[in-house]
């Protein structure tokens, strides 16, 4: 069973169409990213996912419910850290989680022990209005975590944190995930989302316009990786030779490294053009695509810039 599954899911405010005729699957027991440019439309979708949004064609199923005929038993079983958080400033930490605790009736969680889990044990009685945003957010994830959801949507979970606090929250998804439950996960921060997550979909425009793992994106869009060669003599490089090679998409020297974007095939052909052009082949290593090159070669439009269908925040307001 998919945890998540949408078909056919359109969403318009207005003049604008936010989601456009969404087909998408989430796994069940998978840390599952999604990402896309600003105003590609993943807040929307996951408005309609906790059923906030009501689309205008098209199912949405969420843990196999329905998610608008059984949104509550959905919500109960389901933990959500929206981007924007904000806390009950008169509220202590302790008071929040057990506040979500008895939302989701989940009578035996325990808040002391989910607030040491994200690192908020010396803060349990402290009112939350004094918080720092890091702090905050940790407070949203301790509530997301109550009563050992199925389902964990994490919207830019590491908004406010510092690089530990970052580790941490990666460290708590993988857990989560070793425990059996989903986590959809969208982040603009893409080395978190690729160190946590087995599949990525990637939305511009309010399309799917990939989705597969980080390898199976890599493939698909070429195979193309870096060559970062060093050399004894760089002024004998000749970049055009280089450049004109099959395979090659590009060329670059700094110092004595030579950088050369190419699928595969071509690497051995390269390293031959240097050696031949008398460039002194000292050493090479090759540098796989990271997923923000692929999510840049995924969504970027004809012009270079990243494509959306309008700002998120309007047309969600």
């Amino acid at each position: 069973m998919a945890a998540i599954r949408l078909d056919g899911v359109t969403k318009r405010f207005g003049d604008v169409t936010a989601v456009d005729d969404l087909d998408l699957e989430v796994p069940e027991g998978e840390a599952f990213g999604f990402l896309g440019p600003n105003g590609a439309g993943k807040s929307t979708t996951i408005n309609v996912v906790l059923d906030f949004v009501r689309p205008d064609a098209g199912d949405v199923e969420v843990l196999g419910f329905d998610a608008q005929a059984d949104s509550v038993a959905v919500r109960k079983r389901t933990g959500v850290l929206p981007e924007g958080f904000d806390v009950y400033d008169r509220l202590t930490a302790r008071e929040h989680v057990a506040f979500a605790a008895e939302s989701k009736e989940a009578a035996g969680a325990d808040p002391d022990a989910v607030l040491d889990r994200v690192g908020l044990s010396d803060a349990i009685e402290r009112k939350a209005g004094g918080f720092s945003t890091g702090m905050k957010q940790r407070l949203a994830l301790a509530m997301a975590l109550v009563g050992e959801p199925d389902l964990l949507i994490l919207d830019e979970p590491s908004s406010g944190l510092d690089p530990a606090g970052a580790k941490e929250m990666r460290d708590i998804v993988r857990a989560e995930v070793e425990r059996g439950a989903t986590v959809f996960f969208s982040s603009h921060i893409l080395g978190q989302v690729e160190a946590v997550c087995d599949r990525v979909a990637i939305l511009r425009g309010g399309e799917l316009v990939a989705q597969d793992t980080v390898e199976g994106l890599r493939e698909a869009a070429g195979g193309e990786s870096s060559l970062r060669v060093t050399v004894a003599r760089p002024s004998a490089v000749d970049r055009d030779a280089v450049r004109a090679l099959e395979g090659v998409s590009a060329v670059g020297v700094d110092d004595d490294v030579v950088s050369v974007s190419c699928e595969n095939d071509a690497k051995t052909a390269v390293i031959g053009a240097l050696e031949d052009a008398g460039a002194g082949v000292e050493d090479f290593e090759t540098v796989e695509a990271s997923l923000e090159d692929l999510f840049l070669a995924y969504t970027e439009s004809e012009d270079g810039d990243a494509s959306g269908t309008a700002d998120e925040e309007e047309v969600t307001a």
